[in-house]
């Protein structure tokens, strides 16, 4: 193997630079060139490489985004779309590719590996989403900023003892909304895995109030409904609290990743460019137990859905259902 690529799709996640970084010291290492594709699948159609150094990434592992760009490329599911991307592999000489990304992402690399190019996966998206692993990047660094922004929130509550509802992202997953909530001490957290009562929300929240609280937070996942809805039904059922809303959007997507975000990131891409020398494809690396472990993608796609930490979200209603008792 003498020269392989590294793209990044569909939403951008904190710590994808430090994989990229990884990928190409690692390939480096072994006297690999690495190229990078610019503007994920769509710039794989399109030809669009880019020759990555040392120079290119070392200073890049501390920032948000990713230097190599992503778009949402649908076309890509066309087994047409995916030989023209063959054929660019092909011309630049590539022998290998390393997808960074969420499980659609990981869909076009399992498409490639059955058309006979050899591609891993490394799990990067913020809603933590993706079946077998724990532990994706952009997760840690997504939930830090939203339980910074749920701390902030909570002085204003406070100050007007109020009770916000704060919209978390997360896709059709309730990961940063159950961490981030039980970081926060909410009073409830909703999300799309669990029902939910929301008179029996409204009664957690009066006996918090009851037993000395100046404030209520309750996190709502956007799997859910938005917030503005969320609201008006709550507050039909409430209407003595002051409830106000917050949509946090897009701000947990940036900024720098935390140290968890660059460690595991620099631990993936490294372990990605072995398993591609070592001749492996039609897989993605993940985490277990703090460590590093490989799964397959087509058992992941297809035979595996996500789990979310139940225990969390239980122990959540225990520590608020003791308020009422």
């Amino acid at each position: 193997m003498k020269r392989i690529a590294v793209l990044t799709s569909g939403g951008d996640a904190p710590g994808m630079n430090a994989a990229i970084r990884a990928v190409v010291e690692q390939g480096l290492h072994h006297g690999i060139e690495v190229l990078g594709v610019r503007f994920g699948y769509k710039g794989l159609v399109e030809g669009d490489f880019i020759p990555l150094s040392i120079a290119d990434v070392h200073h890049k592992v501390k920032r948000g985004g990713t230097m190599l760009y992503t778009a949402r490329y649908p076309e890509f599911r066309e087994e047409a779309t995916q030989l023209l991307a063959i054929e660019q592999l092909k011309k630049h000489e590539i022998d290998g590719l390393i997808v960074i990304g969420g499980d659609g992402s990981f869909g076009g690399a399992l498409a490639l590996t059955k058309l006979g190019f050899p591609a891993i996966g490394i799990p990067g998206t913020i809603d933590n989403d993706i079946p077998g692993t724990e532990y994706t990047i952009g997760f840690d660094s997504a939930m830090t900023v939203a339980l910074e922004a749920i701390d902030n929130i909570s002085d204003t509550a406070a100050s007007h003892n109020r009770t916000f509802v704060v919209e978390v992202m997360g896709r059709h997953a309730g990961d940063i909304a159950i961490w981030a909530g039980i970081a926060a001490g909410s009073d409830a957290i909703i999300i799309p895995e669990e029902s939910y009562d929301i008179a029996d929300v409204a009664r957690r929240v009066d006996a918090g109030r009851a037993a000395g609280k100046d404030y209520s937070m309750i996190v709502l996942a956007e799997g859910v409904m938005g917030v503005e809805e969320f609201v008006k039904q709550y507050s039909e059922v409430a209407p003595h609290q002051s409830v106000r809303g917050v949509t946090l959007s897009h701000i947990q997507r940036g900024g720098n990743p935390t140290g968890r975000d660059r460690v595991f990131a620099t631990l993936m891409g490294a372990k990605s460019v072995d398993l591609l020398i070592h001749g492996q494809s039609g897989i993605y690396v993940g985490i277990i137990n703090e460590e590093l472990a490989v799964f397959d993608i087509v058992e992941t796609l297809e035979k595996t859905k996500h789990k979310v930490r139940e225990d969390l979200y239980e122990l959540n209603l225990e520590l608020t259902e003791r308020i009422i008792d």
